[in-house]
């Protein structure tokens, strides 16, 4: 049976008296991060102005995809926001994939969720003081009307919360789906034989569900929503700088 108590990501190192320590989330978070940086880095090393390798021409065409991708919700803005919702795409869709390889998605961690939306949150409040200014961002913050303030700055502060946990109850929630179809699939296996023999088959399907199918559609969600609510916090961007420099 699952234990309540076990649910959450192990320990891996505890350092004094346990109340600080290295779980596997952190530990399999700074592992991913270091290998998207180390390739990162060969991908993009010794470029030329005509591709002539596979590992360029490969760069480029994701590359290519990421910006696509943000000009469709950031319009002009894209290639300053690319870089930042192309990399948290990978490492949230490569992070909620683990279960592939056995091990726990590090978005199943909801410390994990909470920064990453945390991230989010920074940037498009950073970015709406940035083009917008102090003044204009308070006038953004008041439309369509004055009264509305309370209720824009509650639902900026929730958006974090509601982008954490929607990434974290989704891959948790199939990840504990997952379990309970294995330990069902191992009682089965026992009326006919001693090997758990179903439990290594019949989960196939949930597996391609919930370690692939998933992570896609809420590594997705979680960046067009950092892509739309981003968008958002900065329109009239554009008409702020023309109204500064005359239209210039």
């Amino acid at each position: 049976m699952i234990h309540v108590d076990e649910l959450g990501a192990r320990v891996i190192v505890a350092f004094g008296d346990g109340s600080v320590f290295l779980s596997e989330s952190i530990l399999w978070g700074f592992i991913l991060a270091a290998i998207l940086a180390a390739l990162g880095i060969w991908m993009g090393h010794g470029l030329e102005t005509v591709p002539t390798t596979k590992r360029q021409i490969a760069a480029e065409l994701i590359v290519g995809k990421i910006y696509d991708y943000a000009k469709q919700n950031l319009g002009n803005k894209a290639e300053t926001f690319a870089p930042y919702m192309g990399t948290i795409f990978i490492y949230i869709l490569l992070g909620s994939s683990l279960g592939l390889l056995g091990l726990r998605p590090i978005t199943a961690d909801v410390n994990v969720t909470f920064s990453l939306s945390l991230l989010t949150f920074l940037l498009i409040q950073i970015s709406g003081f940035r083009y917008l200014g102090v003044k204009g961002k308070l006038k953004h913050m008041c439309e369509p009307y004055p009264f509305m303030l309370p209720l824009n700055i509650l639902e900026d502060c929730t958006l974090p919360i509601s982008l954490a946990l929607r990434l974290f109850g989704n891959i948790f929630g199939g990840m504990i789906v997952v379990e309970l179809w294995m330990y069902f699939m191992e009682w089965l296996s026992a009326f006919v034989s001693s090997v758990p023999f179903m439990r290594a088959v019949f989960v196939l399907p949930l597996n391609a569900f919930f370690d692939i199918f998933e992570p896609v559609i809420q590594t997705y969600i979680f960046v067009t929503l950092t892509m739309v609510f981003l968008s958002k916090g900065i329109a009239g961007a554009d008409k702020n700088h023309e109204a500064k420099t005359g239209g210039k």
